[in-house]
């Protein structure tokens, strides 16, 4: 209910225009993602949650790979581009080429810069002008919105690739 009521209060949600206004090349009904995500997952991705600081494990993850939207499977951070913020969410100091996009949140009472996906328009986290050389940003994700490939480079994967668009997380 706290949820709800705190979506509801601060413009964000189920019944949010995030995405109202964008077409996306990943596009499913509430009850598909509900069916497709876990309850976290949803609750983030779809309705702007965040996840508890040091909640994921992904936030020590320091191997080689590729970090995709839990979503959709877009390739989104290379793990050469991760650092510890000490923060508790993974942060990353730039997203592969074309993989996000970002707009605006001005929910709160404070104004942010948010990033999702650009594929499925998933909420992923926000971005920060306070991170590392040589972008000087900080890409602050909730690790349940990511998905991390080991060992994946940036060329084995596509932007944009949709083949698995419709294929569980």
């Amino acid at each position: 209910m706290a949820e709800g009521l705190l979506g509801r209060l601060s413009g964000r949600g189920a019944s949010s225009k995030a995405g109202a206004d964008k077409h996306f090349d990943v596009a499913l009904s509430d009850e598909e993602w509900r069916q497709r995500l876990s309850p976290e997952q949803y609750r983030v991705l779809r309705q702007h949650g965040t996840e508890r600081a040091g909640a994921s494990p992904l936030d020590k993850q320091y191997g080689a790979g590729i970090y995709h939207c839990a979503g959709c499977g877009q390739p989104l951070f290379d793990a050469g581009s991760k650092f510890n913020s000490g923060t508790g969410w993974p942060s990353f100091s730039a997203p592969l080429e074309e993989a996000v996009e970002t707009e605006t949140d001005r929910s709160f009472f404070m104004s942010r810069t948010e990033v999702h996906c650009r594929r499925c328009g998933g909420h992923l986290g926000h971005v920060f002008e306070d991170g590392p050389a040589p972008t000087g940003l900080r890409y602050c994700m909730n690790g349940v919105s990511l998905d991390f490939h080991a060992g994946g480079t940036p060329a084995d994967a596509p932007a944009g690739n949709t083949a698995d668009a419709n294929k569980k997380p």
